[in-house]
């Protein structure tokens, strides 16, 4: 072979190599699509096979689930099994429910949603269920029920999925069950999908794709967020906010809300914890606050346990620069100081932030992320909360029991990111004491712009 030749073959492999190498940084250097499905693509949508399979927790989920499921038109009215799981194959015979079935008109084609209400079971049991779809079946999947109070209690608490989920959240969500594998609770704090862009149903597909086995086996208890509602008669004078077809239909959640907000707001046991759901969208813009206060109030005021939890999807105090969500505060927060609520989870933000109140332990309120999408804090975030965050996606591990609640944030890859416990005396007084060891330095964004070219965030 002549130099001229070996010179010539260089140059074809440095331009092939070059090519690659472009080729392969091409997704950088412009921003990734919401979903990873093509124009016109139906790759989600419903067959006669059972999908989208989400169990719920009842209003005392130590007797009770709630599950949904998705199959194209030719179902009505499948069935659940369940029974008590065992080790053998031979499941025995299980008992059967007639689910109530929904239709829903999508991009993708209509589908028809189920649900089934599982009751009568027994606490600290591990059942077994699965649902029915067109001459086939789901795979058997395992669900705890809740224990008795006295028992430890793991879940798990995310913040915004909202965007790209196949391709960014489903490593949070893996990362957040691999760090608590003895979940049987998440919490889920709004903006589940972002909505409103004609592909909302593969959107939704591409959630259940990224959650995995999550959803049938731990109980899911979502907030509704602003993008689980889409505005109608955009930009005139009859604009209005109108909950999106989805979320009725996609979680069989417990049906004991606020009348101004029914499908929307609920509360539930979970072993020594009760947990009452808000609707912030519903509060904020279609005038709700007062109603879902008096019921929060009420809920909250029976309360038998020793611990309460508030889950909402907008935030009482606003990390995000030129926010203020002020009608939360006058309306709402009064009756979470008055019944000292010990944790208020909260979303919306798209960064990281935590704060007390006042002088007391409780209650502690928490801002979080766990999908790409990636604001900026404000000032007053910083020189109030402690600790705060940008750039970083997030999931939550929380632990409790009767005289302790440890709640630990975590960095997709592993790293604690701010930690806490709160301790429980006798008298019912409760004592916080900060989780130093480990803990990483809070987290800035270092780009000037997104790929957009947006400067107020810092991806997306």
């Amino acid at each position: 072979m002549t130099r001229a030749t070996i010179t010539t073959a260089a140059l074809l492999l440095a331009l092939l190599l070059g090519n690659v190498t472009a080729a392969a940084k091409a997704p950088d250097s412009a921003a990734e699509p919401n979903t990873q499905v093509p124009a016109g693509n139906r790759h989600y949508a419903a067959t006669g096979f059972p999908d989208r399979m989400v169990a719920s927790p009842a209003q005392d989920a130590a007797r009770g689930f709630g599950v949904s499921w998705r199959t194209d038109a030719s179902v009505s009215a499948p069935t659940l099994e369940w029974v008590v799981a065992g080790d053998s194959p031979d499941v025995g015979t299980p008992t059967r429910i007639t689910a109530a079935t929904r239709a829903l008109e999508t991009e993708n084609g209509t589908a028809h949603y189920h649900r089934a209400d599982v009751a009568g079971l027994q606490p600290d049991t591990l059942y077994l269920w699965r649902v029915q779809g067109n001459s086939t079946w789901s795979a058997w999947h395992q669900l705890r029920t809740a224990g008795t109070a006295r028992q430890p209690l793991t879940l798990l608490y995310f913040g915004d999925t909202q965007n790209k989920n196949l391709s960014h959240v489903s490593r949070v969500l893996r990362a957040g069950i691999k760090a608590a594998p003895d979940a049987r609770l998440s919490l889920f704090a709004g903006d589940l999908v972002s909505g409103g862009d004609g592909q909302d149903d593969s959107e939704w597909g591409e959630w259940f794709a990224a959650a995995g086995w999550l959803p049938q086996e731990t109980a899911v208890a979502p907030a509704i967020g602003n993008h689980e509602y889409f505005e109608e008669f955009e930009d005139t004078p009859q604009e209005r906010r109108v909950l999106g077809r989805h979320w009725p239909v996609t979680f069989a959640l417990p049906r004991n809300g606020v009348d101004a907000a029914d499908t929307s707001t609920y509360w539930f046991d979970y072993q020594g914890v009760r947990i009452a759901v808000l609707d912030g969208t519903s509060a904020l813009d279609l005038g709700t606050a007062q109603a879902q206060a008096a019921w929060l109030d009420t809920v909250l005021a029976n309360n038998p346990h020793p611990w309460s939890i508030v889950l909402l999807h907008q935030p009482f105090y606003s990390p995000r620069e030129g926010r203020e969500n002020g009608e939360l505060r006058d309306v709402l927060l009064p009756v979470v100081r008055r019944h000292q609520v010990d944790l208020v989870l909260q979303g919306h933000d798209h960064t990281y932030g935590r704060r007390g109140e006042g002088q007391g332990a409780t209650p502690q309120f928490v801002v979080t992320v766990a999908g790409p999408k990636q604001y900026r804090l404000s000032e007053q975030a910083r020189a109030t909360m402690a600790p705060v965050g940008e750039d970083t996606q997030l999931y939550q591990v929380l632990k409790i029991d009767p005289q302790h609640l440890r709640y630990e944030a975590r960095t997709v890859t592993g790293q604690l990111y701010d930690g806490f416990e709160l301790t429980r005396a006798a008298n019912g007084r409760k004592r916080k004491t900060e989780l130093t060891q480990g803990r990483i330095a809070p987290r800035d964004c270092t780009r000037a712009q997104t790929l957009k070219g947006r400067a107020d965030r810092c991806w997306e």
